[in-house]
């Protein structure tokens, strides 16, 4: 046959190298990380346990009252019972050996990472349970006004008042109506070195009126393009560790010439120390912004 001979007409003789093999980038969230600790000890039942003790009434006395006015102690108990979730993968021997090595080096984590982002979701599912709404509702655009009123409400509660640190959870479309609100200005009059000029620099990071502001990707948008978010003080979500997160892997000779099994295990829950007053629900429009 004459012709040139190119890369198209000995295709078939070409190897398929692949030179580089990433992971598909997850939101890394935070909850675990914005919330309390708390390890479920060993040998102490399924639950970690707290027991809250009311507050007292004091009476003012003189000179001629007979003090005839018990006061009686009552608790209360928070009950919180860590599951397990799990990963479980297959890859035979078959597999190991032919597979390229960049990919195969990539495999391990993400199993891990799996139970990371259930454990950040489930974190979030909590944010929906407040019992207090400070937000413009389903279809409105956030403002600092109404993070500034959950803080409020949080560290001046008649209940019990919540301590630093104060820490807000919003989709990252929910900031960004607080990064509208804050540069509005910007192109209509002069903009000195201060907030604004940083917001519009390198994004909203601010706090706002003390409470630490955290994007999460991982926040469900429903089919309204609304999201929720909260406002908590650290303390006022609890995250009870179980068994510590660990990997064990068994060789199933039966299966396919020859197979690894491994299982990424967690044990974990998420509870409410006070949800009456300490969790602060946010909803809020949360549209994929344009400008």
């Amino acid at each position: 046959m004459s012709g040139t001979t190119t890369t198209s007409t000995l295709g078939l003789s070409l190897d398929s190298v692949r030179s580089s093999a990433r992971i598909v980038r997850e939101q890394e969230g935070g909850m675990p990380h914005l919330v309390e600790n708390q390890t479920l000890g060993g040998g102490i039942g399924l639950s970690w346990d707290e027991i809250a003790l009311s507050k007292l009434q004091a009476t003012r006395v003189t000179e001629t009252t007979d003090l005839q006015n018990p006061q009686q102690y009552e608790d209360s108990l928070i009950s919180i019972t860590p599951v397990v979730v799990g990963v479980h993968t297959v890859v035979t021997d078959r597999v190991r050996d032919r597979l390229n090595k960049k990919v195969l080096a990539k495999m391990g984590s993400l199993g891990q990472n799996a139970i990371q982002r259930l454990k950040d979701e489930d974190g979030l599912t909590v944010l929906g349970t407040g019992a207090t709404t400070c937000s413009p509702g389903a279809g409105n655009p956030l403002t600092s006004g109404h993070i500034a009123s959950a803080k409020v409400n949080l560290s001046s509660s008649k209940t019990e008042p919540a301590k630093p640190p104060y820490r807000c959870v919003l989709h990252g479309f929910q900031i960004h109506d607080l990064f509208k609100e804050l540069v509005a200005g910007v192109g209509t009059y002069t903009t000195p070195e201060g907030m604004t000029a940083r917001v519009f620099q390198t994004g909203f990071t601010l706090p706002i009126a003390g409470v630490e502001v955290y994007e999460n990707g991982n926040i469900t948008i429903d089919g309204s393009d609304d999201a929720v978010g909260g406002v908590f003080p650290q303390e006022g979500i609890i995250l009870v560790q179980g068994k510590a997160p660990r990997v064990v892997s068994e060789r199933k000779e039966s299966l396919g010439g020859g197979a690894e099994v491994v299982y990424h295990y967690d044990e974990y829950a998420y509870g409410l120390r006070n949800s009456t007053t300490w969790l602060m629900t946010i909803k809020s429009d949360a549209t994929q912004p344009t400008s």
